[in-house]
């Protein structure tokens, strides 16, 4: 691993808070822990000390943690410094540790791109730990955790060392056929091989759709005619004031967008303009992209005002039928769900069916595959292994060329080729801290 200068920078939320750690990593961290805290403490084990600047005066006093290379998060040697919250002592440790020689403020996401630098994580687990670090519900949780924790990267390695032994068998088919101690069909038992790896990949690539979903948000439309109490819902359901509610038709032009979290499902949920027919360009052009938005939705709330008839969208669409305006004397007819924004009855029953039925969207267990640049890798390895399936057995080096191919796309898939410029994009999207 190749030497870094040593990086300070705060690890915790910033702003007041009860405790606030402060982390170092890089060969000058012993010098920094002797100097601020007087010696070095038992790896691994938090120890009490006074924190002092250069002068001898206490800064504060926390715990600090040692984590000597190479079993530390970024494989060098590491410390934490946990101190009290305040801006006041941050801000006078920080400056402490930014006078010591060869240190520096790290920069977003350094702390991991360093991690990932000496193997400690591979870039699937990576984009897992920036998934978790930004999760907002129980799905994206338990799905980003899979992946921090490997799962991609085991599975991709997985394939590689199958493909490996395919193009193992072909090179000896190639260059010692006509030794007597190789022999069997060695050409048709790799092809079998990396048809194996073939099909592992389209299951994975099959729950792509589900994984991205997860991790953006299943996204539900609100959608029906003028006055049907869409942005109410929206309010009510976001429960504080996203869409602007009127009495006068027509007053949702462009679509309203708002994250929810519906019993630990993410849910991009979104108000549109009323759907009518209308000589008005601008409210024509809401109604054309309310359908739009309809079209292409996870599911679509299909609203129906008191007195009026119910809203057909798409045949094609997953649809909830809801009735809108119980406090005003509207009723629900059978197939629907009546609720009330203003008063809140059938809100809980509503949630609950959104909540079942984006549920049978998604898989039982988190997707493998989440990210676009997962599913190209994956599906370039795919394409490889497919090419090679449909050669003549009498082409055994383009049938190698071609799994080597795919095995060049799963080094890619966690990091190994190719990816500088998907690096420097994904880290700079991390705190700084991380």
């Amino acid at each position: 691993m190749k030497a870094h200068p040593t990086i300070v920078a705060l690890s915790s939320g910033a702003g007041r808070a009860g405790v606030a750690v402060v982390r170092v990593s890089g060969n000058r961290v012993r010098f920094v822990v002797e100097t601020i805290a007087g010696s070095m403490p038992e790896a691994r084990k938090a120890t009490y000390r006074p924190l002092r600047d250069r002068d001898g005066a206490i800064i504060d006093h926390g715990l600090v943690l040692f984590f000597p290379a190479p079993a530390s998060f970024t494989g060098e040697d590491v410390a934490e410094f946990h101190i009290h919250g305040s801006r006041a002592v941050l801000a006078r440790l920080l400056s402490v540790l930014m006078a010591v020689p060869g240190l520096r403020l790290a920069e977003a996401g350094e702390f991991t791109r360093r991690a990932f630098e000496a193997g400690k994580l591979d870039l699937a687990a990576v984009e897992g730990l920036t998934d978790l670090i930004d999760s907002e519900t129980e799905w994206q949780r338990r799905q980003a955790l899979r992946q921090m924790e490997g799962a991609l990267g085991q599975a991709a390695g997985e394939w590689r060392s199958a493909l490996i032994k395919a193009m193992m068998l072909l090179e000896a088919e190639i260059d010692f056929s006509d030794e007597g101690d190789v022999g069997g069909p060695l050409i048709a038992e790799a092809v079998a091989g990396a048809r194996g790896v073939l099909g592992s990949l389209q299951v994975a690539l099959g729950g792509f759709a589900a994984g991205e979903r997860v991790r953006e948000g299943f996204v539900v439309v609100l959608a029906g005619p003028p006055n049907a109490g869409k942005s109410s819902l929206l309010n009510a359901l976001a429960r504080r004031d996203v869409a602007i509610v009127s009495p006068i038709p027509g007053t949702t032009r462009d679509a309203i967008e708002v994250r929810l979290d519906l019993g630990g499902i993410p849910v991009v949920l979104v108000d549109t303009a009323g759907l009518r027919e209308s000589s008005d360009e601008i409210e024509a052009e809401g109604v054309r992209r309310a359908r739009q938005k309809a079209a292409h939705a996870d599911l679509v709330l299909r609203l129906r005002p008191p007195d009026s008839e119910p809203e057909r969208i798409d045949a094609g669409t997953t649809e909830i039928a809801v009735a809108t305006k119980l406090d005003l004397g509207g009723s629900a007819c059978p197939g629907e769900v009546g609720v009330s924004a203003v008063t809140g009855a059938g809100l809980s029953e509503l949630v609950e069916l959104i909540a079942s039925r984006l549920g049978k969207l998604g898989q039982a267990e988190p997707a493998l595959v989440t990210r676009e640049r997962q599913r190209v890798a994956v599906a370039d390895a795919a394409t490889a292994i497919e090419r090679a399936a449909l050669l003549p057995q009498e082409q055994p080096e383009l049938i190698a060329e071609e799994l080597r191919l795919a095995g060049r796309a799963l080094e890619r898939l966690i990091g190994k080729v190719d990816v500088e410029d998907v690096l420097d994009s994904l880290f700079s999207g991390f705190c700084i801290g991380k």
